[in-house]
């Protein structure tokens, strides 16, 4: 038995998921550390506020994604190992493309933000912060495409250092925000969302100079950037991805400016820093999907997802268990009621961890966009409409029921999805 257990250690997919862990984690620790500054400096509705905006930073990087990081995973792997010009290529114009739909799409945004959030957001802020964010959304983009770039090529180390490395940068700038009393929510939005991107710039290109000048001499291939497959997955996440919103926004709309938002958005932080563990091993899990051309060989990756997801899991139980005291040092008891909201909420994740086995599967294995779209749009519908009518009856609590049953939904539609898939697979 502990004769498997250091084979399974040793195995460079365990390797690779403890440096991406690893990596990960210490990003996380600067997220968590950055609340812990933030909750003393600023008032919860004013937290609230910063967290509402954030999220609409975030949710604009994920909707300009475009669905390249799929089409990352899926292709680049077996490109680099076997044509590596054609990678070149392949990176190049899948920026070219993202970048080009993406400024259009922020151009846009610019104008109507303003109305969007005098109608829904009800945040109240400057216009200049609110165009802030939405440009905020674009550095982020780019910081997504280099990073699951060279996770897709197994460089999980040096992601992570030049990620963590921008983390620190941020963290003195935050001081020197606060020894000059100028922390605010533009101030804030300005570090996290175009100072911390630039810094990961700058030193990726400083180390990377060879190969970013190898990709800006490739040539521009449309067939490249996968639109069929790209395109069908961009609108099929983004129902997922605005449904892991939706939950907030809505409260934004019920009970605007109000501490609730702040507890809520906080409780959101907590569960996310747990959410990136799920990120490190999918990021490392993935390239090994896109290989599979067997049952054996699924049936092989399936165990160790499964085995590796054990861990989020674990830690989303260990959570609901955390001593309040615990939270309470953390947070100040000015966050109190965050407490009890983040471990009903980390309960309502847990299925989401073993819902990313049959989604790889779906997605990598079989590169197949519709079941993705199915699962999505019924998880957006469950989150959108279960919150519009819980929240006014539940407050905070309405969004964790709905979340629980949401993606005990998700995870039976993936489920027999990737059944049926696996079927078609041949046995060796």
């Amino acid at each position: 038995m502990f004769n498997k257990f250091l084979n399974f250690i040793k195995k460079s997919t365990s390797k690779n998921i403890l440096i991406n862990s690893v990596g990960n984690y210490t990003n996380v620790f600067f997220t968590a550390f950055f609340a812990f500054l933030l909750v003393r400096i600023m008032s919860p509705s004013e937290y609230g506020i910063l967290s509402v905006l954030l999220g609409i930073a975030y949710v604009l990087a994920n909707i300009l994604d475009f669905g390249t990081t799929a089409s990352i995973y899926s292709y680049l792997p077996l490109l680099i190992e076997k044509k590596r010009n054609k990678a070149f290529v392949f990176l190049k114009t899948v920026f070219f493309f993202q970048t080009i739909l993406s400024l259009i799409v922020v151009l846009f945004f610019l104008i109507f933000f303003p109305y969007f959030d005098k109608i829904f957001f009800k945040t109240n802020v400057s216009i200049f912060d609110l165009y802030l964010t939405t440009f905020s959304a674009i550095f982020f983009i780019w910081q997504n495409y280099i990073i699951n770039s060279l996770n897709a090529v197994k460089k999980f180390l040096y992601s992570n250092i030049i990620l963590n490395l921008s983390n620190i940068i941020k963290t003195l700038f935050i001081f020197i925000l606060y020894k000059i009393n100028f922390v605010n929510v533009g101030s804030i939005i300005f570090t996290f969302g175009i100072l911390g991107p630039s810094i990961f710039f700058l030193i990726l290109i400083f180390e990377k100079y060879n190969t970013i000048k190898n990709v800006l001499k490739a040539k521009i291939e449309k067939e490249e950037f996968k639109f069929g497959y790209t395109i069908s997955f961009f609108i099929a996440s983004q129902f997922f991805n605005l449904a892991l919103r939706m939950d907030l926004f809505l409260l934004s709309f019920f009970y605007p400016q109000s501490p609730q938002i702040g507890y809520y958005g906080l409780a959101q932080k907590i569960i996310l820093t747990v959410l990136a563990s799920i990120t490190a091993i999918t990021q490392v899990l993935s390239p090994n999907f896109s290989k599979i051309n067997s049952k054996t060989q699924a049936k092989k990756e399936f165990k160790n997802g499964f085995l590796y997801l054990l861990i989020p899991a674990f830690l989303f139980i260990i959570l609901y268990f955390t001593p309040e005291w615990i939270f309470n040092l953390f947070f100040t008891k000015k966050y109190q009621e965050t407490i009890i909201i983040t471990k009903l909420l980390g309960l309502s994740f847990i299925l989401y961890v073993f819902f990313n086995l049959p989604y790889l599967f779906i997605l990598y294995t079989a590169k197949k966009i519709f079941p993705i779209l199915i699962t999505n749009i019924v998880f957006f519908l469950i989150i959108t409409f279960g919150c519009f009518f819980l929240i006014p009856k539940f407050g905070v609590f309405g969004p964790i029921i709905v979340i629980g049953f949401g993606f005990f939904c998700a995870f039976l539609i993936a489920l027999f999805f990737a059944l049926k898939e696996y079927q078609k697979l041949p046995n060796n």
